[in-house]
């Protein structure tokens, strides 16, 4: 029987990464080893059906400060789990499987749909992701490298 090596990818407390199968180039995500499950900003959530199976579809505003460059995503649902938030607030949410690309690795990650509009960061990583070969570096970030300048200018409402 054989293994996948596992990795210690060093990887910053912040990083720039990447949702390549529902179409979002970058998003500036925050690592967080204390929350279980990561998290994705997501607004105009609807539960659908498909093939006899769940499905949602949502809205992904990848910029902090911006309301540009929305993204509609349709994925199966996963899960439905009851989270508490980190003001000690439990509340249901939908759970999909997505990929996510990190400091150059990309790894299968289960993502709650959530409102991270008062969050400091659109996404959030948590340690069920990072347990696949992650190093979290609480003290530096953006190990894996920044987003090209335009980018990081949307992300601050600077468009253009």
């Amino acid at each position: 029987m054989s293994k996948t090596p596992h990795s210690n990818t060093l990887a910053g407390w912040r990083e720039w990464v990447q949702l390549p199968d529902v179409g979002i180039p970058w998003v500036k995500a925050k690592l967080d080893t204390g929350a279980r499950t990561s998290s994705l900003h997501a607004f105009n959530k609807t539960v659908f059906e498909r093939d006899g199976i769940d499905w949602v579809r949502f809205t992904v505003r990848p910029w902090q400060e911006s309301t540009e460059d929305e993204v509609v995503v349709e994925c199966p649902v996963h899960d439905r789990r009851r989270v508490r938030s980190s003001s000690g607030h439990v509340q249901e949410r939908l759970v999909v499987m997505m990929k996510v690309v990190l400091v150059g690795r990309t790894v299968e990650a289960e993502v709650t749909l959530s409102n991270r509009d008062q969050m400091g960061f659109r996404m959030l990583i948590g340690r069920e992701a990072l347990r696949r070969g992650f190093v979290v570096a609480s003290g530096q970030s953006f190990l894996g490298g920044r987003a090209p300048k335009a980018t990081r200018r949307r992300n601050r409402g600077r468009v253009g």
